[in-house]
């Protein structure tokens, strides 16, 4: 017995190459930002604005204008070193009047009014609206076997929903979504004249759930929009009845002309090595429903809130630490794609980048794609620092949109890893509201988000 204690001290001596002295005062300079992120923490109040005064702020609208102003206000007044705007081309979508979907022309029951959202860049249906019977499949395989026959005039209904047996709500929409963002272009090549989707959703309910369709280059755009699962089970249960039941939807989205856009920059500069740059961010963009509260509100607060935990307790970081607030994730990633464009063509060296796009909930720790085995290791090893706090899950694989572009084999890539159970209840609805977040567990969330940061600027990678 005593022999293995001796082999586990040793492996943790040398998984963690810091000296006693070091950690002692990192634990307690992280301690100290915790304290007061939870007495003193600005994120709440700011995101309270952000939904409350500005709203859902689709790339384009005028709400997503406000935001970046509000955006580039909120640095300058934290006495940065630098903020400033990056200019960026955007798509711009319009959602239109209500959307009307009804089952109708049931042998077995009367028409049935359902709750619908068109899918981010749907096209429109005739104005009239567009009337036909349904054929449901749980996936694109199952489409592509029912072959054109079967599939040609109708509207196309994808029910799969959500695995509920992974742990990790992500996995579940990860293994659903593919029906949302290919669904209506596959369902198009076999003559398809519209798709209803299941809502990505993890609970029934009657709220649908938007979100981004791919229209592919070689089909057809027919009109898409995602049903709610209450409503899924509804249309799901009738056409077991009665096959030849019929599906009526009335859209009538647009695409307008792109909008110039910015992504918002705020920086502390390095004393010692300002070249090497470490990011944080969040995409200020939300969909045109909710306030886009969770997604990504929150992200956006907790990243500027690392700047400012950090200035607060009179940190002078070694390396460049960035919060950049991308615009337009949700549907064209322009933003993201734009700041590594830039930061290519000016040779700039990122470290490290972190993005917090899953909600504002009770940190768990940071999901990790590290460009080497040592460069995982390092991060891997301050774990004993952050596990007090809860953030327990250091795991590989993680990242984020708007950083993704970064990839390269000097980055580390990390997403922040909230709990998610209730996350993807009101992901993309009308539902995802300011008094949905708890204000301990978002503070919380930029603190933990400020460690990391500390660790990475003051020991590299």
């Amino acid at each position: 017995m005593i022999k293995t204690i001796k082999h586990m001290a040793l492996a943790a001596a040398l998984s963690f190459p810091l000296t006693a002295s070091a950690q002692h005062q990192d634990s307690l300079f992280i301690r100290k930002m915790y304290d007061h992120a939870l007495t003193n923490g600005k994120s709440y109040e700011q995101l309270r604005y952000l939904t409350g005064r500005i709203g859902a702020r689709l790339s384009g609208s005028p709400q997503a204008a406000a935001a970046v102003e509000w955006a580039r206000q909120e640095m300058e007044q934290m006495g940065l070193d630098r903020v400033y705007l990056q200019e960026v081309m955007v798509p711009h979508w319009v959602r239109g009047d209500k959307e009307h979907a009804a089952i109708v022309n049931s042998s077995i029951s009367p028409s049935r009014e359902v709750n619908v959202l068109a899918l981010g860049g749907s096209v429109a249906t005739p104005a009239n609206g567009l009337t036909a019977e349904v054929v449901e499949v749980k996936s694109l395989d199952e489409l592509k076997k029912l072959g054109k026959r079967k599939v040609q005039g109708k509207i196309v209904f994808f029910n799969r929903s959500f695995d509920q047996t992974h742990i990790h709500t992500n996995r579940a929409y990860g293994g659903a979504v593919d029906q949302r963002a290919s669904g209506p272009s596959e369902a198009a090549r076999l003559g398809a004249v519209g798709v209803v989707v299941r809502s990505m959703a993890s609970n029934t309910d009657d709220f649908p759930h938007t979100g981004g369709l791919r229209y592919a280059e070689d089909a057809p755009k027919i009109p898409a929009v995602a049903i709610s699962t209450k409503g899924a089970d509804l249309l799901s249960n009738l056409l077991r009845e009665d096959a030849k039941l019929q599906f009526h939807m009335r859209l009538n989205p647009q695409w307008l002309p792109d909008v110039l856009s910015y992504n918002v920059i705020g920086e502390l500069k390095g004393s010692e090595k300002p070249e090497e740059i470490i990011v944080v961010g969040g995409h200020l963009d939300s969909w045109d429903i909710g306030e886009g509260a969770h997604d990504d509100g929150t992200g956006c607060v907790q990243s500027m809130e690392v700047l400012r935990l950090l200035k607060a307790m009179g940190y002078k970081p070694k390396r460049t630490i960035r919060a950049v607030m991308f615009m337009n994730e949700e549907n064209g990633l322009r933003g993201g794609t734009k700041y590594a464009q830039v930061a290519k063509q000016q040779g700039e060296k990122h470290i490290a980048a972190i993005e917090s796009d899953n909600g504002g909930f009770t940190p768990r720790g940071f999901g990790i794609t590290a460009p080497n085995e040592p460069v995982f290791q390092k991060l891997f090893s301050w774990k004993q620092l952050l596990a007090p706090y809860g953030l327990h899950d250091i795991e590989r694989g993680g990242g984020g949109a708007d950083i993704g572009p970064l990839k390269d084999d000097r980055v580390a890539l990390i997403g922040f890893r909230p709990d998610t159970q209730r996350y993807f209840d009101i992901h993309h609805t009308a539902n995802d509201t300011f008094d949905k977040v708890n204000k301990r567990e978002l503070e919380l969330g930029g603190a933990s988000m400020a460690a990391l940061v500390y660790l990475l600027d003051k020991y590299g990678l």
